[in-house]
């Protein structure tokens, strides 16, 4: 009972020390849809969109800009973006501003309304804010979405004679109205086709393979990076704990490259066994796990820290019995 306590303690004050010492900021965080039908609203054929630019921009009550910040989404369709301090986004927007060369083709022609940011909550000097889903839409509308129907002006009755007054009305039978018609039916959409996919790499996803950090910055094996890609950030993909201790613009490439640090260790190792177990799905870590090891790493000691990361290099070592079956991309 008092070993438990004593490590109780200690975590605490790691804890308490590294809230200490965190420097506040602002997240802002959101998703970006492919409006296919150009409906201005989310539905069944829109899917998230990679490569479109994003802009955050705050005004203040004369209308002129004092802030802004662009981002470009991920394979996700997400964006994240880091704002210096604790400053009030409460005035400010989000909206589509255009795509990128390397981003999704065919749906970046125009861009849906801007969307307000909305505090989530604040946590140890920190303020967390999100977007409604933005929406970026093609050229023309999708062959296969519904159209409105036109619309039918009914048929007016027909008049009838009003008789002199001079003369003896007689019986006259009011013809009754048409019938009235239902509009007609829209045509049903062909069969929804999916977005094209991302070619994938030539070995196959159930082989066992176990790839150390190296092999993964070589640019002849740059295809078999699945899910993420190397310009991703650190913290969107680890979250918060790992936000804080790498900051928010670190990228995965830039993770790849840690060394002579026990922590950047840690996140190089990391780093690699996520991209082994997206590729292989043999690999002994999961996605969801290499993500909880590694948080669960930052909040412990530093031996805690260096287990983990050890426990990874064996890992993306394959222990000695798996190899590393990259071929080069074509």
């Amino acid at each position: 009972m008092d070993a438990m306590r004593r490590l109780l303690l200690t975590a605490l004050l790691v804890l308490a020390a590294a809230i200490d010492g965190a420097r506040g900021d602002a997240m802002v965080t959101g998703t970006v849809f492919c409006d296919q039908c150009k409906d201005g609203q989310r539905s069944f054929f829109d899917y998230p969109i990679y490569g479109i630019k994003v802009t955050v921009v705050c005004a203040n009550s004369d209308g002129h800009v004092t802030m802004s910040r662009e981002e470009t989404t991920s394979w996700f369709g997400n964006y994240a973006m880091r704002f210096d301090g604790t400053p009030d986004l409460s005035t400010c927007h989000a909206q589509v501003t255009g795509g990128s060369d390397q981003g999704s083709v065919g749906c970046s022609a125009s861009a849906g309304p801007a969307q307000s940011l909305r505090l989530m909550f604040r946590m140890f000097d920190m303020e967390f804010y999100s977007v409604d889903s933005l929406l970026s839409q093609p050229a023309q509308p999708m062959s296969f979405c519904p159209r409105p129907p036109a619309p039918v002006t009914p048929a007016l009755p027909s008049p009838v004679a009003v008789p002199s007054p001079t003369a003896v009305p007689s019986p006259t039978a009011v013809p009754s109205p048409p019938a009235f018609k239902l509009p007609p039916m829209p045509p049903l959409p062909p069969a929804f086709k999916l977005p094209p996919m991302p070619p994938l790499p030539p070995a196959p996803f159930v082989e066992a393979s176990a790839c150390p950090h190296e092999k993964w910055m070589m640019p002849e094996y740059r295809c078999y990076w699945r899910a993420v890609n190397p310009d991703t950030k650190v913290a969107l993909v680890f979250g918060l704990m790992v936000a804080r201790r790498y900051g928010t613009d670190l990228t995965l490439w830039q993770g790849l490259q840690g060394r002579g640090d026990l922590y950047r260790t840690l996140l190089r190792e990391s780093t690699a066994a996520l991209l082994n177990s997206y590729n292989s799905i043999q690999f002994p870590y999961h996605t969801l796990g290499v993500i909880q090891q590694m948080n669960g790493a930052l909040m412990g000691s530093k031996q805690n820290v260096l287990r983990t990361a050890l426990r990874f290099r064996r890992a993306n070592s394959g222990y000695g019995t798996t190899t590393c079956r990259f071929t080069p991309c074509k």
